[in-house]
């Protein structure tokens, strides 16, 4: 069963929600961040990339960077920014971009499920990135940022949730990105129960996005049972904040790959190199490819379309079938040198929503050398290799449209 709970969200002040409500921490650095808070005060940045109101030199993992995420929490909350919800409830977040819709439930998850896989897991996390939202959560005393997860779609859930949006919203605005958000409170006791009775017939839920951010909640909710002589089991922290998907609507979009050399090989012998493993033609136009097993390559401001021969593929485990695999397995790893792409400074990993022109950009710099378009991996593959207990090798899913922070965040 998915055990799934209402919070009291605290949430902006209507007025100021499209104001407040940021892009994730992750999807972009720190530079980038102090352009988009240059002229917004109200900007949630200022609690999930803190440092933007520190100097440029501060270590981003530094104490003072946490304690400021606190202190600009606080005074959002003093000064009526963002407001707590008096009782608990649960929210309904409407996601819209170009033609694409996915409809979310946000709630809190069950800290104990995550432990016991009952919601399951596909990557691996770095200690490095753990530790930073341990840090962020500890010293906020928040969740400011959601989990994403997925469940196999149900007709109940998605009866209930239609039904709950048939009222008015509290929140609906359109980004910067022109990609319109759209939050809903389900304040009915009726369907605060009929949608956990509902979830509760859920056998499993998997993380889609946020595996450090559920990872960090579980090694906070250690600490704080250690640290909490009464602990019942039954505090907020024993649980993580969560928006929570039908597997039907959700968006991957490829998750692209650029390296900064060719490990002393020739360009020649590259090429050479690359045409053992797949069949190759020069194209005239950026390759976005349009199916699995088909790759882009761009190098010497040249596009190549890549296509893998079949022998490449029918491995017994479902992640050494993905094209990330393939490519990491063929090229990357025996050619390029890249052993371990979680850690390696030589490669980079570009998200789909940029687009093939952010790959000719990178290269044509010489800040990297050669670029790599994939195919998205599907849903589908995601949760064959969760069900399968297999972790799928690192930056294997670009989900779009990424979650607005602060559309509810969830106090410790």
């Amino acid at each position: 069963m998915a055990n799934i709970t209402p919070f009291r969200a605290l949430r902006p002040a209507k007025e100021l929600a499209s104001r407040i409500a940021s892009l994730p921490y992750d999807v972009m650095d720190s530079e980038e961040a102090r352009v988009l808070t240059k002229n917004n005060p109200y900007s949630f940045l200022r609690v999930t990339k803190s440092e933007v109101d520190i100097g440029v030199n501060v270590d981003t993992h530094s104490r003072q960077v946490y304690e400021k995420a606190r202190d600009n929490l606080e005074a959002f909350i003093v000064q009526g920014f963002l407001q707590q919800d008096s009782e608990p409830y649960f929210y309904i977040y409407r996601q819209q971009m170009g033609e694409h819709v996915q409809i979310g439930l946000v709630a809190t998850a069950s800290v104990d499920e995550y432990e016991n896989n009952k919601i399951k897991k596909h990557e691996l996390t770095r200690p490095d990135k753990e530790q930073d939202r341990v840090e962020h959560i500890q010293l906020t005393k928040a969740q400011t940022g959601a989990v994403f997860l997925t469940y196999r779609a149900d007709t109940v859930i998605e009866a209930i949730i239609n039904r709950c949006i048939a009222k008015p919203p509290v929140y609906d605005f359109a980004g910067e990105d022109k990609v319109r958000h759209t939050l809903y409170v389900v304040d009915s006791p009726v369907d605060i129960s009929a949608i956990q009775m509902a979830f509760a017939a859920v056998p499993t839920m998997y993380i889609a996005d946020g595996h450090h951010r559920s990872a960090a909640a579980a090694r906070v909710r250690e600490l704080c049972r250690k640290n909490n002589p009464n602990h019942t089991g039954e505090e907020e922290y024993n649980r993580f904040l969560a928006v929570i998907f039908p597997h039907d609507m959700m968006k991957i979009m490829d998750y692209n790959r650029v390296v900064t050399d060719l490990n002393g090989v020739t360009l020649a012998d590259f090429l050479d190199t690359v045409k053992e493993q797949f069949l190759v033609e020069k194209s005239m136009e950026p390759v976005k490819p349009v199916k699995a097993r088909q790759f882009g390559m761009y190098i010497s401001g040249q596009w190549y379309k890549l296509s893998a021969k079949p022998e490449l593929y029918g491995a017994a485990n479902p992640e050494d079938n993905l094209d990330v695999s393939v490519l990491q397995r063929q090229l990357l790893a025996p050619v390029l040198g890249i052993l371990d792409p979680r850690t390696d400074k030589r490669i980079n990993f570009v998200g789909g929503i940029r687009g093939m022109q952010e790959l000719e950009r990178l290269v044509d710099s010489a800040k990297y050398v050669v670029a790599f378009s994939m195919y998205p991996t599907s849903i589908e593959e995601l949760m064959e290799i969760a069900d399968a207990g297999k972790i799928m090798p690192p930056k294997s899913t670009w989900f779009e449209p990424k979650l607005r922070d602060a559309m509810a965040v969830h106090l410790i």
